[in-house]
């Protein structure tokens, strides 16, 4: 399998798209300007709009999606756009596309990224050769992991975060009466993600006697960040709390000794407000398994834009990487 460079390498989300271009194997990406998904009618015209000014024009595409992959189409979860391969490849001129699950390829990814892009929660902890595990918070919740078989790494896409959530301590009793739900459902992305940080604190509040606010997740995470002892530091610290609940839940869903990477646009901007012990206990407090996710380490993803540096990777060596590439190819 072969993808002829220039390379164009792109993120696709709920609310932006991120481009980058590739010029040869090896070389480091050069971003391009992103786009809002809701400006465009889909992923050719939000990428002619990225390229405009720029000499280079891309020979092969690799794009990754917030969405279920079937093979060479996605329909984003949280946006209008349904993404085919073939087609946008015909469009753009391309001699060679390949589409992924967004966590999906944050899970191939994580074979590439560097220790000064991460920041250890708690002591730092030596996985073992076990699965990795990669999840995140964004417009939705993502979780993958990846194994290694066969000489190859191998990806594991999953659609967790639309499980059935529930209550497990006091605060969470009493607030989750007052949780908006969403298409009739609690699930863990109807709290983790960013329209779920806006559920969280409206719940909260209304559970403690409040009106509820009409602040959006970004609002919230700005006042919270102004003001650490406000009621909306307050609401970000039960978020921490429920990630690493849910977290934890996934490390034994996979088994994931090898270690679990926190991805996702949310949860770099708050990391001011994470409480490494009180994130740690959360993340334990799984009887009788505690001795299990005790030894489990975790980091938070801080860097940019990393999911493109490794989808880059792929293109340059597809043979490091178990994918069905006849199935998927776009060409």
């Amino acid at each position: 399998m072969e993808f002829p460079f220039p390379l164009l390498v792109c993120d696709v989300g709920g609310t932006n798209a991120r481009f980058a271009l590739v010029q040869a194997p090896g070389v480091a990406h050069l971003p391009l300007a992103p786009q809002q998904t809701g400006d465009h009618p889909g992923l050719a015209e939000a990428a002619e709009a990225a390229l405009a000014g720029t000499r280079l024009r891309p020979r092969s595409m690799l794009v990754c999606a917030a969405g279920p992959n079937e093979g060479r189409r996605i329909k984003l979860t949280n946006a209008a756009w349904l993404i085919d391969g073939p087609q946008t490849a015909q469009a753009l001129g391309l001699e060679q596309g390949l589409m992924f699950n967004d966590f999906e390829a944050q899970a191939l990814s994580l074979p590439t990224l560097r220790a000064e892009w991460t920041l250890s929660i708690g002591a730092p902890r030596e996985g073992d050769d076990g699965p990795l595990l990669v999840n995140g918070p964004g417009t939705g919740l993502g979780t993958a992991a990846l194994i290694r078989a066969e000489g190859k790494w191998r990806a594991i896409a999953s659609e967790s975060g639309h499980l059935d959530f529930a209550p497990v301590t006091d605060e969470e009793r009493a607030f989750w009466p007052h949780v908006e739900p969403v298409l009739g459902r609690i699930t863990p992305e109807a709290l983790i993600s960013g329209p779920g940080l806006r559920r969280l604190h409206r719940a909260r509040l209304a559970a403690l006697g409040h009106a509820r606010p009409e602040l959006g997740g970004v609002e919230i995470v700005d006042l919270a960040l102004a003001d650490h002892a406000g009621a909306e530091a307050d609401t970000i610290r039960t978020f921490w709390r429920l990630v690493a609940r849910f977290v934890g839940d996934m490390a034994i869903t996979f088994l994931s000794t090898g270690g679990i990477t926190l991805a996702g646009g949310i949860l770099p901007r708050i990391v001011p407000l994470l409480d490494p012990a009180d994130f740690r206990a959360s993340f334990e407090r799984k009887a009788p398994y505690e001795w299990l996710v005790r030894r489990i380490p975790v980091r938070v993803l801080t860097a940019q834009d990393t999911v493109l540096a490794g989808m880059a990777d792929i293109a340059a060596r597809p043979q490091a990487y178990a994918i069905d590439y006849a199935a998927r190819r776009w060409l």
